[in-house]
């Protein structure tokens, strides 16, 4: 196609549109039929990026709240991605996923299909965060190379029980298949106008990763995906899981970012990253300096090339 190695030409968008009305089938497929790898390759270590932001109805990015939002500029940004070599894959819902194979630039890449995208941003029930994207079944049907669960932790929040019980069923799930399961554990708390709020504290934090390396009946297939705090090595210590360190929204702190996720990976059981704004959206920087950047602290010695399968 147009672009193929680069951005997303708009003759590819307009054809992506027309697809989804004259050969819906074909989105599917290309899931299905694209060339797949292992999950870990040489260096095992991976440098996945994360676009699962819209389904729960994250479209802001700094001060710009629709920042998000339109769906060309989000797909010509990942394009640019996951054309820099070391990237392994792609974390996202299904219409994005659907969208990425069928322009074709999912081949030899991991995906990741995200599952609990009920906790809707801002929502009195956010914290309930139920099954609204992809389940196990399809995952698995679908030749996803892996399942991600947000599991946010509110000792107040009754909805947190549901959600991690939810989360351990699928995990169980997904391991019964012998398929990554992606959990990110987050510890939270309730603001005085009721909002939920992420809490900072790494002791916190700890305990989240605790609780999650302990959910469902094995282990085995589960890697967490945690912030990358000031003492990252500390946290990570807490379990033998394989740990990938997620983006956030940095802003003009990127530089600061960016160093935390090299100190961070110098822990044993700390693999990768798994950013979404930092790179897609970036301060500065465009998107291809910002990934190659990310792609030499995850991979120094150079691209992280596998077999295809």
């Amino acid at each position: 196609m147009d672009g193929l190695r680069g951005g997303l030409a708009r003759s590819d968008y307009l054809a992506l549109i027309e697809a989804r009305v004259r050969a819906p089938e074909e989105l599917q497929a290309a899931l299905i039929n694209r060339r797949r790898r292992p999950v870990a390759g040489p260096d095992g270590r991976l440098m996945i990026v994360a676009a699962d932001h819209t389904a729960r109805g994250m479209l802001a990015v700094g001060a710009d709240p629709l920042a998000v939002a339109d769906r060309f500029t989000l797909l010509e940004r990942l394009c640019l991605a996951l054309a820099v070599p070391g990237v392994d894959g792609v974390m996202a819902s299904a219409d994005v996923l659907e969208e990425l194979a069928w322009l074709g630039r999912l081949d030899g890449m991991l995906a990741i299909g995200t599952m609990n995208r009920g906790g809707i941003i801002g929502a009195t029930w956010e914290l309930d965060d139920r099954l609204t994207a992809y389940d196990a079944e399809h995952i698995v049907r679908f030749g996803l190379d892996g399942g991600k669960t947000l599991l946010r932790i509110d000792h107040e929040d009754p909805g947190t029980a549901r959600t991690l019980e939810m989360v351990a069923r699928v995990t169980t799930q997904l391991a019964d298949h012998r398929v990554l399961a992606m959990v990110e554990p987050l510890p939270y708390h309730k603001a005085p106008d009721g909002r939920a709020v992420l809490d900072p504290s790494e002791d916190r934090l700890m305990k989240v990763v605790a609780i999650a390396s302990g959910l469902a009946s094995t282990s085995a297939y589960t890697w967490l995906k945690i912030p990358a705090t000031e003492h990252a090595a500390q946290v990570a210590s807490t379990t033998t899981l394989p740990i990938l360190l997620l983006g956030g929204d940095p802003g003009a702190n990127w530089e600061q970012t960016f160093s935390r996720w090299e100190a961070a990976l110098r822990a044993p059981n700390i693999r990768g990253l798994v950013p979404g704004r930092p790179l897609l959206y970036p301060h500065e920087l465009d998107v291809t300096e910002a990934v190659r950047r990310a792609v030499a602290l995850v991979h120094p010695s150079g691209t992280n090339s596998t077999d295809l399968l």
